[in-house]
């Protein structure tokens, strides 16, 4: 690894339907029937009987809350959501009142579903760290401010480069959305325990303004004060690279999409996706670098036969057997 690095953040969707998918808002509304039909299904499981499940009219009052959403009626589809609302904490209280008499396994069934529950129930439009999603609670909601996607539900992800070669040698996820010039100092640590080389300069966009290291000279894009030589214009052109990067690592490594389940499979899969990134690069390189190898082989071979005194007829021979057994196919190329 060389003493250039190039760190981005990126954000990694869950591997589920998406939260409030039909919605303009991020408001959870797809949480509340899941929340109610959870809640029916662990009731039946534990033989505690329901004055009503609301089966067939909560997943009918969150159809009506995407129709509203999508027709921008926000009046009709805030009341819809306060009805799906009122059924989720009538079904919560029924369960409440009927399992203080139970059993110590029961109530503690019970607990972490009626948790999310009431912080379903508690929480507003501005509230921070709203629950998104009933069976991912470590999702988050992170503004893009994109108009084709606004927000987007997951976790963000830091990811580092090498300048030249972009070489994954950083990846890790960070919970709780942080501001990206916080995240610096971190990706820079995981980047030197990995590779085991301190990056001298860093590139970054502009959203890390602010960002300032110990012992690491720190450029962001268009930046003029301090570019004083032409390998470091040059360097830093090489920033947006890393867009393209990160492009392969969601479409070819899966990253668009995290499949595991909690925190850790959000550290485990941006691991994994880094090293696959890496391993994709070598395969492609290989075939290049074995051709290279047997070229120089097979020179050496030719020099070693023009040396000899060989009738013609047994050095094109010779040549023919040294061409045919020292070359690689051209489709070994799209490895």
């Amino acid at each position: 690894m060389g003493t250039l690095l190039t760190p981005e953040p990126a954000t990694r969707e869950r591997g589920y339907h998406r939260p409030g998918e039909g919605d303009h808002v991020p408001d959870g509304c797809q949480a509340l029937p899941r929340g109610i039909r959870n809640l029916a299904k662990l009731a039946q499981q534990h033989g505690v009987p329901l004055r009503q499940s609301y089966a067939r009219k909560a997943p009918e009052a969150l159809l009506m809350v995407n129709r509203y959403a999508k027709a921008k009626q926000m009046k009709r589809k805030r009341r819809m959501t306060k009805r799906l609302k009122t059924y989720l904490g009538r079904v919560t209280r029924d369960i409440e009142r009927k399992i203080e008499d139970a059993p110590d396994v029961t109530q503690t069934a019970f607990q972490q579903p009626l948790h999310q529950a009431n912080r379903l129930l508690s929480q507003t439009r501005k509230s921070k760290n709203k629950l998104l999603s009933w069976h991912a609670p470590e999702v988050e909601v992170i503004g893009k401010g994109k108009v084709a996607k606004p927000w987007e539900f997951g976790v963000k992800v830091s990811v580092a480069v090498t300048n030249r070669e972009s070489f994954v040698v950083g990846c890790r996820s960070m919970p709780n959305n942080p501001f990206d010039g916080h995240t610096l100092a971190e990706t820079l640590e995981q980047t030197e325990i990995l590779s085991g080389v301190a990056p001298k300069r860093c590139y970054v966009d502009r959203g890390y303004q602010g960002a300032a290291i110990p012992d690491v000279q720190v450029f962001r894009s268009g930046q003029k004060r301090g570019m004083s030589t032409r390998t470091l214009k040059r360097e830093l052109k090489r920033r947006s690279a890393i867009e393209a990067v990160i492009g392969h690592m969601k479409t070819d490594g899966r990253m668009d999409r995290c499949r595991l389940k909690g925190a850790l499979g959000d550290a485990l899969n941006a691991v994994l996706v880094a090293a696959g990134h890496n391993i994709r690069l070598l395969l492609r390189a290989m075939p290049a670098l074995l051709r290279r190898v047997l070229g120089r082989l097979r020179a050496v071979f030719d020099t070693g036969i023009r040396n000899q005194n060989l009738e013609p007829g047994m050095r094109a021979a010779a040549q023919r057997v040294i061409q045919d057994g020292l070359s690689i196919p051209r489709k070994s190329r799209g490895l």
